[in-house]
């Protein structure tokens, strides 16, 4: 018991070298890929990110006009935001923070209508 008296003696000088999440939240690293947010004004529901998914943790219902993401599953590679036609998906540099109960990423946009020919045109 005399041999650890001079680490605990050491330990209760010294800062904790632990932080307390979520009260005390460092500063995300440069190129930190953290929350997984979409414009749906701007989706044109394609299904390109749902496609390039590993995780295949994006749902794209184009009859329904749904995006869904389920971010406990997402392992927040990027490959969605890159793949993305119209630029509508991107990453905030920020964790997410955490939350008493799953809760999916649910977004409504609007599929673009298709364009009618025009008579006579040829």
């Amino acid at each position: 018991m005399l041999f650890l008296t001079p680490t605990v003696l050491k330990n209760l000088s010294k800062k904790p070298a632990t932080r307390k999440y979520p009260f005390v939240v460092r500063e995300p690293f440069d190129n930190y890929r953290g929350e997984l947010v979409i414009n749906a004004s701007e989706c044109i529901l394609c299904g390109s990110c749902m496609r390039k998914c590993p995780s295949l943790c994006i749902t794209v219902d184009k009859t329904a006009e749904t995006w869904e993401c389920d971010p406990y599953a997402c392992i927040y590679c990027g490959h969605c935001v890159t793949v993305c036609p119209t630029h509508c998906l991107s990453m905030k540099n920020v964790h997410r923070a955490p939350a008493p109960k799953k809760i999916n990423i649910l977004e409504h946009g609007e599929a673009p209508k298709k364009k009618k020919k025009e008579e006579g045109a040829e």
